[in-house]
């Protein structure tokens, strides 16, 4: 693994290109922070306009490649994963901070997310309905949207892109992936692993930079139909309401404390264990 010199490129219309902005964020080891690992760009909002155009420009080939085809190319991207499994897991382990323990089962969620995904590609009926109309036949069919954003944060970050990629690609959207500035490495490792798959040029996009800049472009571009987020309530609360202005579609998935409710006749051990594990596991996540 190359540690320190490295600058991470973004991934635009099928090539890794440095970014122009010549502003870049140390990526330490929070485990030894004098270890720097490599440098993410601070890309501009520029770069993130030319990985819209590509998506942009991919989305009718991709839109009109079957079904069954596009999930194909997910499992070829489950099974280069498991070939690289242990590499993944121990730049996640680096650069995140996860024991390697819990970056290898991480990296097998991911693994197994891909394997269902890949089956979607043929698991994407519409239905047939009745007419109120003589001699009339009803039916739906499902759709891509077109060109789709995705904001994934640093603490989970293979699964957590992995679950927004595969289904937007399987479903025949382009794809746009904004990852944490933090955990670069394995974004990078993420996005290669489809590039190798087979995608198509521009089918699928990585910028990398600040939610400010990026994240800004990406959230109020017209040539973007959808934005999936994970992050913090605040940032969370404010891309839905920009996002949801001008017509499109958001999914957020925002930050928070699950209650636990013990019951009279629960299994007490069991009970301790599963909270204590939950409010303290995964670097207190």
């Amino acid at each position: 693994m190359s540690m320190g010199n490295v600058t991470y490129k973004n991934y635009i219309n099928g090539a890794w290109v440095e970014s122009t902005s010549g502003r870049t964020v140390p990526n330490l080891n929070p485990a030894n922070t004098n270890e720097v690992l490599g440098h993410a760009p601070a890309s501009t909002r520029e770069e993130a306009q030319a990985a819209i155009r590509a998506a942009h420009e991919a989305f009718p080939a991709w839109r009109a490649t079957a079904a069954p085809a596009r999930g194909r190319i997910i499992y070829q991207a489950m099974e280069l994963m498991i070939q690289r499994k242990e590499e993944l897991a121990t730049m996640l382990t680096h650069e995140e901070g996860k024991l390697l323990s819990e970056a290898r089962g991480e990296v097998q969620r991911s693994i197994n997310i891909l394997e269902y995904m890949a089956g979607e590609g043929r698991r994407m009926p519409g239905e047939t309905v009745p007419s109120e109309l003589p001699n009339t036949f009803c039916y739906t069919v499902r759709e891509p949207l077109g060109v789709v954003a995705l904001i994934t944060p640093w603490n989970f970050p293979v699964a957590i892109p992995v679950w927004k990629i595969a289904p937007a690609l399987v479903a025949g959207n382009t794809a746009i992936f904004k990852p944490a500035s933090l955990t670069p490495g394995t974004a990078q490792m993420v996005v290669k692993i489809f590039e190798d798959a087979g995608l198509p040029r521009g089918v699928l996009n990585m910028v990398i930079g600040s939610g400010g800049t990026v994240g800004d472009e990406l959230v109020n571009n017209p040539a973007v139909r959808a934005v999936s987020f994970t992050g913090s309530n605040d940032i969370g609360s404010k891309l839905y309401d920009q996002v949801a202005a001008r017509g499109c579609r958001a999914q957020c998935e925002m930050g928070g404390k699950n209650p636990v409710v013990v019951m009279e006749d629960c299994d007490f051990n069991l009970a301790v264990e599963g909270t204590v594990q939950g409010a303290f596991g995964s670097t207190g996540q």
